[in-house]
């Protein structure tokens, strides 16, 4: 699809594959009656793209050959009606997973070695969209280095203006919600929870979002007495 200039370092790669990888994300969990829908298996080929604005789109590939940038599977509306919804779903999953990770290391063929493997250790640290989509739980590490200096915690403010913690990320009893941190993932790029990380929730539609990808900060976020997702925003308006 059209480019109008190619991330050339490793964090504006990143922020590319990131934001591509949100819109995938976003298309086959929160808007998928929407994905599905538009996947006629009547149409002819039709692929599903991620772009750098953070919006999805299915439509036919690329006309010019070669292709600007690699292209995602083909003809993902063939087998929609001749598959489980599940299973299909998590096939295209998987395609996508392929295609970001092409089109990231296309935008990267001239960085060094060890820029090559800064930019796949940033790409590894968030879950697979195929991760994501079949809600499986990727193995757990620990935090690297550099999430230290983020804001930690995780909180939102109910309507009545008192600051609440997501059940889930309290830390009253650490092992038994192991495992459901690991099951919150972020509203925005379908990332799983950090405790080294900020994170807010709308009082809304009580979706949990990294406080950087809806750009709030904490201190912000002590000023909000009723917080609406980016979303949200979106359908309140006329």
């Amino acid at each position: 699809m059209e480019m109008t200039s190619s991330p050339r370092t490793v964090e504006e790669i990143f922020k590319d594959f990131s934001a591509r990888r949100a819109a995938v994300v976003r298309a086959l969990t929160y808007d998928v009656d929407g994905f599905y829908g538009l996947c006629d298996p009547d149409k002819e080929n039709l692929c599903l793209y991620g772009h750098p604005n953070e919006t999805w789109e299915v439509t036919l590939p690329a006309e010019e050959v070669p292709p600007e940038l690699p292209e995602p599977a083909l003809g993902i509306n063939f087998a929609r009606d001749g598959m489980n919804r599940k299973d299909w779903l998590s096939l295209v999953a998987v395609h996508s997973d392929s295609w970001l990770l092409s089109v990231a290391f296309y935008l990267g063929a001239r960085l060094n070695r060890n820029e090559r493997k800064r930019l796949f250790s940033l790409i590894n640290d968030l879950p697979t969209v195929f991760e994501v989509v079949t809600e499986r739980k990727p193995v757990k590490e620990k935090p690297s280095v550099d999430s230290g200096s983020k804001s930690r915690g995780s909180i939102k403010r109910s309507s009545d203006g008192q600051t609440k913690s997501n059940p889930k990320l309290t830390e009253d009893s650490f092992e038994e919600e192991e495992d459901e941190h690991t099951q919150t993932l972020c509203g925005s790029c379908g990332g799983n929870y950090n405790s080294d990380e900020f994170w807010i929730g709308c009082d809304v539609c009580e979706r949990w979002y990294h406080g950087k990808c809806v750009k709030i900060t904490p201190a912000k976020a002590e000023s909000i007495k009723q917080y609406k997702c980016p979303s949200c925003m979106k359908r309140s308006r006329p």
